[in-house]
């Protein structure tokens, strides 16, 4: 009876054994996933895009006489105050040295404009002679008549005389002004600059047009300059706006007061607010080789002044514009997301089995969905799921260290 017994056990344990070797040997392996849990939250569609930044009001202060622009006295940086700071100091150009040839030629017309001179202050001796002379005729030809010795007639023409030589009196002195003025300006022309006689003129300073500080300065070190050359611009850098340069496509969706964070600029991150879209694109090949048509956006910043106080005049930045928000969304991971027929699915976990179940997605960014029906809260998914996980298939959770 005992060894009965045993016997009945040890057949048990070797059924139990052989049962548990076929099912090891034959049960399905278990896929390995990575799972994520349904839940709600903030999502957002951005536009993302380079920019940069600069001041609002740039003012340039440009030279406005033709000369040499002296060693700037001012450095880029240095804070200046409207209409008391000398920013930049300009010699008007000085006439070059003459050579022999030309010296001859002035000198000639020196002596010309002289002689033009004296022959016009001769003609003003004679124009007065005359006058003198026919004022006297005039006034005894007046008396004659008026004690009737001489006739009207002969006073008429004592009158036309004084009226003549008058005339030619004035036109005499006006050649004289009109010669002096001719000799002056031929004198001019040998006037020679030394660069160190006491009337020489320099120099011609410029204030700062503004408040602010130095942003550029074209040159430090003196130079010759025309008129209207820029010299150095100044600005306000606490007044900073941000231009970002975006397709036309992306521009014209942009909502407005569109809102923007900005990154990557040395510093925490930063709000902003849209201010407008220029109304002219441009045409800009990409580094494809791509025709694009873009636009510059640009955008106020809203964090105070003193929260970015080293963001400066031409700074490069990293813009994230929102275009599409929604609060307390059901979001998954785009990735956990697959096409199958004509409608979107996802793997659920249901234990150590998954459940292919439809979904309804709405809007979409590049890394999560809003997930409109077909899952819950709290539901755990397949993220990137695998060709050959099928509705029902056996999943292990994949470790990750």
């Amino acid at each position: 009876m005992a060894h009965t017994s045993r016997n009945i056990v040890l057949g048990l344990i070797g059924v139990g054994i052989a049962g548990g070797l076929l099912y090891v040997t034959f049960r399905p392996e278990p896929v390995p996933v990575d799972l994520h849990t349904v839940d709600r939250g903030h999502f957002e569609i951005t536009v993302d895009a380079d920019g940069t930044t600069r001041v609002v009001e740039v003012f340039e202060v440009s030279a406005p006489i033709a000369g040499v622009a002296q060693r700037s006295p001012v450095r880029v940086g240095d804070p200046v105050t409207g209409g008391e700071t000398v920013v930049a100091l300009v010699e008007p150009i000085s006439p070059g040295l003459l050579d022999a040839r030309t010296r001859m030629q002035s000198e000639a017309a020196v002596t010309e404009a002289e002689a033009a001179l004296h022959v016009a202050e001769t003609d003003l001796a004679r124009a007065r002679e005359d006058y003198i002379f026919a004022k006297s005729h005039f006034d005894r030809t007046s008396e004659l008549v008026e004690r009737g010795v001489a006739s009207i007639t002969r006073l008429e023409e004592a009158q036309q005389l004084f009226a003549i030589t008058n005339a030619a009196l004035e036109a005499a002195n006006a050649r004289i002004a009109q010669a002096e003025g001719g000799l002056r300006r031929t004198k001019a022309a040998l006037v020679e600059t030394s660069g160190n006689g006491e009337n020489d003129t320099c120099c011609m300073s410029l204030l700062a047009p503004t408040d602010g500080v130095v942003l550029d300065i074209d040159e430090v070190s003196a130079r010759p300059v025309t008129s209207g050359e820029r010299l150095l611009t100044i600005g306000d850098p606490g007044q900073i706006e941000l231009v970002a340069d975006l397709l036309t496509s992306d521009a014209v969706s942009l909502p407005p007061n569109a809102h923007a964070t900005v990154e990557r600029w040395g510093g925490p991150p930063l709000q902003a607010k849209l201010a407008y879209v220029e109304p002219a694109a441009r045409m800009k090949v990409s580094a494809l080789g791509i025709e694009e048509q873009r636009v510059d956006v640009v955008f106020d910043i809203t964090t105070p002044p003193e929260q970015r106080p080293d963001l400066g005049h031409e700074f490069a930045v990293y813009l994230r514009i929102v275009t599409y928000e929604e609060e307390d969304a059901l979001l998954i991971p785009l990735s956990a997301a697959f096409r199958t027929d004509d409608y979107w699915a996802a793997f659920r976990a249901d234990g150590d089995r998954v459940t292919r179940v439809p979904v309804d997605l709405g809007a979409r960014n590049g890394r999560l969905a809003v997930v409109e029906s077909g899952l819950e809260p709290g539901d755990r998914i397949v993220e990137h799921p695998r060709d050959d996980l099928t509705d029902g298939a056996l999943i292990e959770e994949r470790t990750t260290f």
